[in-house]
């Protein structure tokens, strides 16, 4: 769906691959989504080392549990950006564009 609508995708497995990924293609990522809960690493622990490549990488955290429970258990720093699954197709590209044009 993001890739129909012009956005090019690169996929990770888990966290280490986020980074690795993020390490070979920085210079061509503008955006990038993470799982809070992810395998070998959460999304939380691979953004703190993107962030050490790239600090003004702009994130958008995704997850299945809401928002409260995140931000309870401080999975996500203040301000961050969130979009709870399930979300719709046009819900996920409208947020996108907004932290883009941001």
């Amino acid at each position: 769906m993001l890739e129909e609508n012009g956005y090019t995708v690169i996929d990770a497995m888990d966290g280490e691959d986020a980074i690795n990924k993020f390490i070979q293609y920085k210079d061509s990522i503008s955006l990038v989504m993470v799982d809070v809960i992810m395998p070998k690493k959460s999304g939380k622990e691979a953004i703190d080392e993107i962030r050490e490549i790239k600090p003004d990488v702009k994130v958008l955290f995704t997850s299945g549990y809401t928002s409260d429970i995140i931000s309870q258990k401080g999975i996500l720093e203040g301000g961050a950006d969130f979009i709870s699954k399930p979300v719709t197709p046009h819900a996920l590209l409208v947020k996108i564009r907004g932290i883009l044009d941001r």
